[in-house]
């Protein structure tokens, strides 16, 4: 049966919903996993990833430790036939705003007219602070667009309605993630300090090696301290962003090395933040994380408080400080109000263990979600999908974003886009794996070896 004509009754009790998420790395492969359990209560939960630079490894993937009941890597095209296929209920877009524009005219190219598909959510693994009118206008078109908290709420629907599209999409949430014990500093723990990197905050070598030389110099001159260096990935591995300039590699050329109370560490972000006692960043959302625990929080001022670097975003959130205050002692608290617009949830209980992520206190962020979900699954059809971004609005933008995922102007994919691999040898598909993978190490080799050599050479 052609999908547009599709006609049977959603209108109906469900117990588990059926969710796909569609993923591009790990970090909104998290995002967009925990937001579909958040969602529904225990949903059939199926992963797909995006192929491309970013796609997570299996050591990323077991890093977040979200699981699925299937998990797969598929193109744009192939996940557009996957979910004419099988009847969803829910398809949760975990990426970019160009890949999310283009799976939104995809499906609408499916389902032109009022139908039964699925109800589309999408919205931001973390802090928003660039971007904000272009990322916005490319997830449009989403039944939902999640905003994580009441700063942000306010900022989506100003965007939508100053370019007179409908902002009723827009949802209050917050970010799945927070949770977690509430801090309490323990007399018998070692002080423990975690600076939590960024891929490409900052950018430059020499600014990513002085935030490394002073963390080092933080471990020195606190040896009774642990200072650990929160890694997001291994060499050759990409994340959200892409990293030039790996901190493991810089940290192989500190003179005499890493003092003995400092170290890299990998692992979930939550767990390492069980035994933090300071956790120092340029703008990572790992603050929001610590701060919803009370977790004294640093947001470094040394390279400047800017745009580029995120961290303007923590005006007024009472943690911005530099690596010469923390030496001295500093240990920084949110300030209540600032967190509560930011929609941390423990944030009036900051620095209290008793009142930290308490649910009479902070209220369900994500019960306006799932009621407007409810609503959407009891509509027998739901409207075609409707961008902002169309032929008539942007006829020079939009047609650029769906080729770079094979699909034509019209969102339908271009011929050659579905492969079909039900005939082909077990031996092509390895081959054609192994191609895949070392495409994607040529790609990374280049971008964290080659590109910065060129950088260099240009300079001189």
């Amino acid at each position: 049966m052609p999908a547009s004509n599709r006609a049977a009754s959603r209108s109906r009790p469900r117990t588990a919903l059926r969710v796909a998420v569609l993923a591009d790395s790990d970090t909104r492969w998290k995002w967009g996993a925990l937001t579909a359990r958040r969602l529904s209560e225990e949903p059939h939960l199926t992963g797909f990833l995006l192929r491309g630079r970013a796609t997570p490894t299996a050591r990323q993937l077991g890093e977040v430790g979200v699981r699925a009941e299937r998990l797969s890597e598929v193109t744009c095209a192939q996940f557009l036939a996957e979910i004419e296929r099988e009847k969803y209920d829910v398809v949760v877009l975990a990426l970019v705003g160009g890949a999310v524009q283009a799976v939104l005219h995809g499906i609408r190219a499916l389902w032109p007219e009022p139908a039964e598909r699925p109800v589309l959510v999408t919205g931001y693994v973390g802090v928003v602070y660039e971007k904000l009118a272009d990322g916005l206008l490319l997830r449009h078109g989403a039944d939902l667009v999640l905003a994580n908290s009441r700063y942000d709420a306010g900022r989506f629907r100003a965007v939508y309605e100053g370019v007179g599209a409908d902002a009723g999409a827009v949802t209050r949430t917050a970010l799945p993630f927070l949770e977690g014990a509430a801090y309490e500093k323990a007399g018998s723990r070692a002080h423990t300090v975690v600076f939590a990197v960024q891929p490409s905050v900052p950018e430059s070598r020499a600014d990513r090696a002085y935030l490394l030389e002073r963390a080092a110099g933080h471990a020195r001159l606190h040896p009774g301290r642990e200072v650990l260096i929160k890694l997001r990935s291994r060499p050759g591995e990409h994340t959200t962003h892409l990293e030039e300039q790996p901190y493991q590699r810089l940290a192989e050329r500190i003179p005499g090395g890493l003092p003995a109370n400092c170290r890299l560490v990998y692992g979930n972000m939550g767990e390492v933040l069980d035994g933090t006692d300071l956790l120092v960043t340029v703008s990572s959302t790992a603050a929001l994380e610590s701060l919803h625990r009370g977790i004294p929080t640093a947001v470094l001022t040394d390279l400047g408080i800017r745009e580029a670097l995120g961290n303007h975003h923590f005006l007024g959130s009472g943690c911005l400080a530099s690596w010469d205050q923390l030496d001295a002692g500093l240990l920084p608290q949110g300030d209540p109000d600032w967190l509560a617009d930011q929609g941390v949830t423990g944030a009036s209980g900051a620095g209290d263990p008793s009142r930290a992520g308490d649910p009479s206190r902070a209220g369900d962020p994500f019960a306006a979600a799932r009621e407007r979900l409810a609503e959407l699954l009891e509509l027998p059809v739901l409207p075609a999908v409707a961008p902002y971004y169309t032929q008539v609005t942007a006829p020079r933008y939009l047609p650029g974003i769906l080729a770079r995922h094979h699909l034509a102007p019209d969102g339908s994919p271009l011929p050659g886009a579905v492969r079909d691999d039900e005939g082909e040898s077990r031996l092509r598909r390895r081959l054609r794996s192994y191609l895949r993978d070392a495409a994607r190490g040529a790609y990374r080799h280049g971008v964290q070896r080659v590109a910065p050599v060129i950088r260099r050479m240009g300079e001189l």
